[in-house]
């Protein structure tokens, strides 16, 4: 069974929905080997909606050595044939291409394959060099995908930083037209003018002004905001000042001394 093919499990953090032209041409001779096999009879009967977790956690109990520890193995070439023979009607050729092909296209596995040069059996012994060609082909589709993630998480700290933006700017227009109804509001309760001419004088309505007084008048009744304190500058903090003993008291009764040292009144 070939180690590289097109559909990364969706639990990898940096899987892509197909893999690299090459990889896929590397799966196609063993792919066709394996539809070719005869099916094995079965001796126990086949799980049919055993999905690609539960064949891993199946695989995992079956063959620790390979499938269960820590890390990823390279897998020998053709496994899925050795597993049919080892594990007779366990599993059917579509759950085992369905899980090979997760397992085979994760980050981990490409990883583990870009770092080894040997394969491994269903006992975790070693069955087979691992080419350079397969080896080239790893390290080509982690470039690409780590090239994928390095660009979608540009996009999304440049999505912040405008969502960011936007927010601020949002909330300083908010200001700036929360001061302007507590303007409109106190020129309103001391004019002289007449409500047309104070509509002119503001760039309102008399159909809009009643409105935004109300708003006004709410917005004063409110309590301010509270401001948070700015953290001091890193680097600036003040320091604790130690605790200092309490010495008041401690000279009490001591003859007293003039700038020569001697005792007060001594000749």
């Amino acid at each position: 069974m070939n180690d590289i093919t097109n559909a990364p499990p969706p639990s990898e953090p940096m899987t892509v929905a197909e893999t690299a032209p090459e990889i896929q041409a590397e799966a196609a001779p063993e792919l066709a080997a394996e539809a070719a096999a005869p099916d094995l009879p079965a001796k126990v009967a086949v799980a049919n909606d055993m999905t690609p977790s539960a064949v891993a956690a199946k695989l995992k109990s079956l063959f620790p050595a390979l499938f269960g520890g820590n890390g990823f193995k390279p897998l020998k070439l053709r496994v899925q044939a050795d597993i049919q023979e080892r594990a007779p009607g366990v599993f059917t050729k579509a759950q085992l291409s369905a899980f090979l092909r997760r397992h085979t296209g994760s980050t981990g596995y490409l990883i583990a394959l870009s770092k080894s040069t040997q394969r491994a059996d269903l006992d975790g012994q070693p069955a087979g060099e691992l080419s350079d060609e397969h080896r080239a082909a790893a390290l080509e589709e982690l470039t690409r995908r780590r090239g994928l993630q390095q660009e979608r998480v540009a996009l999304e700290q440049q999505r912040t930083a405008q969502e960011q933006t936007e927010q601020r700017e949002r909330i300083q227009l908010e200001q700036i037209q929360r001061r302007n109804r507590a303007g409109l509001l106190y020129d309103h309760e001391r004019t002289t003018l007449t409500l047309a001419n104070f509509c002119v004088l503001k760039g309102v309505t008399p159909e809009e002004l009643p409105g935004l007084l109300e708003i006004a008048r709410r917005e004063a009744a409110e309590p301010p905001p509270q401001r948070e304190p700015r953290p001091a500058p890193a680097g600036h903090e003040r320091p604790a000042r130690p605790n200092r003993p309490d010495r008041r008291g401690e000279h009490r009764g001591r003859p007293r001394h003039d700038q020569r040292g001697k005792p007060a009144g001594s000749v």
